[in-house]
């Protein structure tokens, strides 16, 4: 019988016996387990609870706006199976790799599989809070109009939250939420910081914290925000469609010119005998 065959069944018999050993023995294996994450972190974490705290995840979940979809577990999971995924390209790549580079592949792969799951959550993060600042402008408007009017910043913030969509307003909510169940403006704006940690939030609460500390006129500050937000998303794109015409130039040069001489050749040299017999 081959090899590859037996390995399978093998790894299926070894993956159903600790099945079972799990359901006949899942405290045991949960405390166990406790010991080598405690053994491992020396003494610093002693569950999947704390060891995913200290490791950041939830911080990067909430950041990335999964917290209600994706579990810590699953992430801790993608973690394990990361280096295992890595282990085993490294013992395929690294006895063919030069002999001082056997060990650096050897550790990197298992290293960039751990990583792997954190640097998908922080590029999550970083799209969501580009949505969430080019949204910023529009509320910042309905803020300024409400503010106006004389009107309570906290209310205003909770028509925005709750009629609109998007991850601005799912941040409003969470915020308006804190302020209802008794925390106070400033530390909800504090907590909306640390959630959403990009410099366009953090003006807007600067700007609602010296309202209410100080008095200072909210609306003028809010709108030149909203004219601040609208110039610079001008300009990036402006300098996305500088960088495109390149691009397209480049495009241009390399497949588009390439192909239409391929099809002119092709044309010539389907019709090389006529040619050759009007000579």
């Amino acid at each position: 019988m081959p090899a590859a065959p037996i390995a399978a069944i093998s790894a299926l018999l070894v993956f159903a016996a600790l099945w079972e050993l799990a359901g006949s023995r899942g405290e045991e294996i949960g405390a166990a387990t406790g010991r080598g994450i405690a053994a491992l972190s020396r003494g610093r974490a002693r569950s999947f609870a704390e060891a995913a705290f200290r490791l950041g995840i939830p911080q990067r979940l909430q950041r990335a706006g999964l917290a209600e979809r994706v579990p810590v577990p699953a992430v801790l999971a993608a973690k394990l199976a990361g280096i295992g995924v890595g282990i085993l390209t490294a013992s395929s790549l690294a006895p063919a790799a030069p002999g001082r580079f056997a060990l650096p592949v050897a550790l990197i792969l298992p290293a960039a599989g751990f990583l792997a799951p954190d640097a998908l959550l922080e590029r999550a993060a970083r799209r969501r809070g580009r949505r969430l600042v080019n949204a910023l402008p529009d509320a910042l408007d309905l803020l300024a109009v409400g503010a106006a009017a004389g009107r309570s910043p906290g209310t205003v913030i909770g028509e925005i939250a709750s009629g609109t969509t998007g991850p601005l307003a799912a941040e409003l909510a969470v915020a308006v939420a804190r302020i209802e169940c008794g925390a106070s403006q400033a530390e909800a704006l504090a907590a909306l910081r640390d959630r959403v940690p990009v410099p366009e939030v953090g003006a807007l609460a600067a700007a609602l914290e010296r309202s209410q500390r100080y008095g200072s006129p909210l609306a003028d500050q809010l709108r030149d925000q909203a004219t601040s937000l609208r110039r610079d998303q001008r300009r990036r794109i402006e300098e996305r469609a500088a960088r495109a015409a390149p691009k397209i130039q480049l495009v241009v040069a390399l497949v588009l010119v390439p192909s239409v001489l391929l099809v002119i050749v092709a044309a010539l040299v389907a019709n090389s005998d006529r040619l050759l017999q009007g000579f």
